[in-house]
């Protein structure tokens, strides 16, 4: 388990800091994500918006953690500068038999996000 805490840990702080490159490193060929805008099969398409969307991010507090031999799941709140303010967060990641994260599924309320997501189309 601590690969497997290590990997996801790693993704998570990369992520929030920004750099694209660490989290990346995290990341696995095949790759899925899902959430409840965005679907990709792709790393880089996958962190393509972080620069813009950590922008927005004033400040991310963990919860919980909860790691398994090749799955992990984190809930934590992300406070954005946004009219959403706080999001409650949960992403559960499966990861393949090299510790890196195969698919990562992101599950919050988008109802507070839909006026800005269609203010950006």
């Amino acid at each position: 388990m601590t690969t497997t805490a290590q990997t996801v840990r790693g993704y998570h702080e990369a992520r929030f800091r920004g750099d694209v490159a660490a989290a990346a490193a995290h990341l696995a060929e095949p790759f899925s994500f899902r959430s409840p805008f965005i679907r990709s099969t792709d790393p880089v398409g996958h962190l393509a918006g972080l620069p813009e969307f950590v922008k927005i991010v004033t400040d991310v507090d963990l919860i919980s953690e909860l790691y398994g031999e090749a799955e992990a799941t984190l809930v934590y709140d992300v406070h954005t500068a946004t009219p959403a303010g706080v999001q409650r967060t949960a992403e559960h990641f499966r990861l393949d038999d090299s510790g890196k994260i195969t698919t990562i599924m992101l599950i919050f309320d988008a109802a507070p996000w839909q006026p800005m997501a269609q203010l950006m189309t």
